[in-house]
């Protein structure tokens, strides 16, 4: 039963991010920044949360340099929506995942043109 009110925590916790990450000022925030995953501990003392960009690595980096300086502000607004008894320590990492699935859909969109490509000449 735990295992059950982990994944909602975590859900709501991804959710309410994603609302707080669109109100934040900071330049290195705003842009297309998405939350891939949050893993929070059985405790609620810590709460990862990993962060791409679809310009890649670094863009991602930046985003997280602009997410630790405002992890304050984020750590208060996620209590007053979510109203836990312990907000998480939050702790943000940066991951290429969508620049990866990005380029592994692009690679799969080639290797489909180049079948129908060798496949029109036959008809």
């Amino acid at each position: 039963m735990p295992s059950h009110r982990m994944g909602r925590t975590s859900e709501d916790i991804r959710r309410e991010l994603t609302a707080i990450f669109r109100e934040l000022k900071d330049p290195r925030v705003q842009g297309l920044i998405s939350i891939v995953r949050v893993d929070v501990t059985s405790d609620l003392s810590y709460c990862t949360v990993f962060v791409s960009a679809m310009e890649g690595l670094d863009r991602a980096k930046e985003a997280v340099a602009g997410l630790k300086s405002a992890s304050g502000f984020v750590r208060r607004e996620l209590g007053n929506r979510l109203r836990l008894r312990h907000v998480p320590e939050l702790q943000f990492r940066a991951t290429d995942s969508i620049e990866y699935s990005a380029n592994i859909s692009k690679l799969l969109n080639d290797l489909e043109t180049k079948e129908e490509a060798r496949t029109e000449p036959d008809e």
